[in-house]
């Protein structure tokens, strides 16, 4: 078992970071390095978080060990005996042999720099290039990064300038990269705090919230609302980069040197736009260079970007309003069903997509209305209770781990009480629920966070390439400091206990802080503690009413304008009801039709034909040629009467929709 488990959690967080990863973006349409790039950055960070517990479990035994030797002991088997304490250091069963985690962090943290420093920012300018070839895209990315990696090296540069020159400075190679790693790690804390503050108290409050169903229903009308103005706006501007794309396609001809860079663009474009601008195209019309203007070669991948861009922004915009559009239906199904006598779940609507047997034979109507009315707000506040305390705890630890004595931080008592007994299973439980909530904490904030339309993470596959590689960056930067401000809760870090004990590996590859006294001994420290502000604000809500402020509508109770987004959200949700329920009651009449006189118009094509073919025997044996044409032109026009009268539906007069808006009558006419 001494390898076992570190095998496990490697190909168990592989297939976590592919899960997720498929859960955002899209394997069939992006490309594969975007893919590949984005999976490996995922990849590693969640790895250093599943493997760090095993890492400090084996840095416990290791310890106890050095004790041991450094005393009269006797070896037996798989744990060592004191000879005056008679104590045991028993081997943990997820124990990790000397010399494969040091090699393993060194891994894993040095090809994560390189991805989040040099490949991703790189990747990031060459899937937003506009470029026709992959050395136009490439031209294009470094000379975007240009200014970006200049600045690192002209710091870097200046630096050792000044160490060079000073004669104080007697620094050597580990010493530098030390230095690196302490600039990295510095900038990454600097963020961890920012979203750190933010998911402790919004992660809580969000399961807490999730248990008024008033309040989920509100809030998704108002997210209704938002999401039509940003349907519309996405429509509109799609409308417009077509209408550019038809005229460049319009004035390059066949023969034009960049009509293969026109096609290139038409490809991207949706399909109805392309069947569009193929029967406006004249072909054989030649160009002449005298006459018109044409476009440049730079322009045209300027529109191709704007094109790629404007038709991911409209396609998610539409599969986030289906999606949205469920979740209402939904919501407004389960305020409905809280009253219901029967106990038993009924939907407005059926699911559009199959559902699994299995799930339906134990998850029956009944399971489902205790589940959803009774159960699940239960649910809910309980586990929101539990986040909070977490959060508390994890606040208070942040505020007062740098004292070692006493010990004030509870991680630190937790893994010391469990380290006086060698309860190694104990040991990693704690540790793996201490840092996984801090990663829920951190990582969610990534997920939900939105930078306008530039970096936004949606789920259904509608993440774009460019938020993918900027989400893989900001992992392997948050990741490190994340590390290491566990290992400083529980005291595992030497810089913040103050002992002279083995270190464990992670902390023995980011080296020595000391270096740098400044930076161990206060912004690492201090820092943190900005925490409890940022806490207060996500409390009492002042960002949102800070960005309410400039004008960027958010969700706030007591506010005029949310109240009127939400009664426009309410209004549209309703029209899309209306509406689909007009569709199911079509098809609903139309399969009634088919089975009621679907046999009848089966018997009477039948006796069409045969009488048809009767007819066209006899004209064939007794009558004229003339004769025969015109009976079997008869056959036929009574054959397209029958078909045109099977087709046919009756009409039904709705009197609902009297009452319907005239907008919406107009268009069902």
């Amino acid at each position: 078992m001494s390898g076992a488990a570190l095998g496990l959690e490697i190909v168990f967080v592989f297939f976590l970071a592919l899960f997720l990863l498929h859960r955002y973006g899209d394997f069939k349409k992006q490309h594969r390095l975007v893919i590949i790039a984005t999976l490996l950055a995922w990849y590693l960070c969640f790895l250093i978080v599943f493997i760090l517990p095993l890492d400090v479990s084996t840095t416990i035994y290791n310890r106890c060990k050095l004790a041991v030797n450094s005393s009269p002991a006797e070896s037996n088997g798989s744990y060592v005996t004191l000879a005056p304490s008679k104590q045991k250091c028993f081997k943990p069963w997820s124990y990790i042999p000397d010399g494969i985690m040091p090699i393993f962090w060194r891994v894993v943290y040095w090809t994560s720099q390189f991805l989040t420093w040099i490949l991703l920012p790189f990747m990031q300018s060459y899937a937003r290039s506009g470029g026709f070839s992959i050395t136009g895209k490439i031209k294009t990315a470094l000379i975007e990064n240009a200014i970006y990696y200049g600045t690192y090296l002209l710091i870097f540069g200046a630096f050792l300038i000044y160490v060079a020159v000073n004669p104080n400075f007697n620094l050597q190679w580990n010493q530098l990269q030390t230095i690196g790693i302490a600039a990295a790690n510095t900038w990454g804390l600097f963020l961890l705090v920012l979203l750190l503050g933010y998911g402790l108290v919004e992660i809580p409050r969000s399961h807490w919230n999730g248990a008024k169903r008033g309040y989920l229903l509100m809030k998704t009308y108002f997210k209704a609302a938002k999401l039509m103005t940003e349907k519309a706006d996405a429509e509109e501007n799609l409308e417009d980069i077509m209408e550019e794309v038809r005229k460049v396609s319009e004035s390059i001809k066949y023969n034009h040197p960049l009509r293969k860079c026109v096609d290139t663009i038409l490809k991207k474009c949706p399909t109805e736009y392309q069947e569009r601008m193929g029967r406006n195209m004249d072909d054989y019309e030649d160009f002449d260079e005298r006459q018109n203007s044409y476009p440049s070669e730079k322009s045209l991948a300027k529109l191709h970007k704007q094109v790629i861009y404007s038709v991911q922004r409209h396609r998610r915009t539409q599969v986030q309003w289906q999606i949205l559009l469920e979740q209402a239906f939904y919501l407004e199904d389960v305020a409905k069903n809280e009253s219901s006598a029967t106990r038993q779940f009924v939907h407005t609507f059926h699911s559009q997509e199959p559902e699994n047997k299995i799930i339906q034979y134990f998850y029956t109507p009944t399971v489902e209305w205790y589940w959803e009315c009774l159960l699940r707000p239960w649910f809910y506040r309980v586990l929101a209770v539990v986040l909070a305390t977490f959060s508390v705890i994890v606040v208070w630890s942040e505020c007062t781990f740098f004292s070692t004595k006493p010990v004030l931080s509870l991680f630190a008592v937790f893994i010391q009480l469990a380290e006086k007994t060698y309860n190694y299973i104990y040991i990693e439980m704690a540790c793996f629920l201490t840092i996984f909530f801090l990663s829920i904490c951190v990582y969610s904030t990534v997920f939900r966070i939105r930078v306008f339309n530039y970096y936004y993470l949606a789920s259904h596959h509608q993440t774009d390439a460019y938020s993918l590689l900027f989400s893989g960056m900001l992992f392997c930067r948050l990741t490190p400091p994340l590390c290491l401000n566990f290992l400083g809760l529980t005291h595992m870090d030497a810089t913040i206990s103050h002992k002279k004990t083995q270190p464990t590996a992670y902390t023995s590859i980011m080296g020595s802080m000391k270096v740098l006294s400044f930076v161990a001994d206060g912004f690492y420290i201090y820092y943190p503690m900005l925490v409890v502000i940022l806490c207060i604000a996500t409390y009492f809500s002042l960002g949102t009413r800070c960005l309410n402020l400039l004008g960027f509508q958010q969700f706030m109770g007591d506010s005029e304008m949310t109240s009127d987004l939400i009664d426009e959200g309410k209004e549209l949700i309703r029209r899309e009801k209306r509406k689909r329920q007009r569709q199911e009651e079509g098809e609903n009449r139309r399969r009634e039709w088919k089975e009621r006189y679907g046999n009848r118009d089966d018997s009477t094509r039948s006796r069409a034909v045969h009488t048809d073919q009767k007819e066209s025997s006899f004209s064939e044996t007794n009558a004229s040629r003339p004769l025969s044409k015109y009976t079997r032109s008869n056959g036929r026009t009574e054959r397209d009467r029958i078909e045109l009268l099977q087709d046919a539906e009756p009409l039904d007069f709705n009197a609902d929709s009297v009452n319907d808006d005239p907008l919406e009558s107009d268009s069902g006419r």
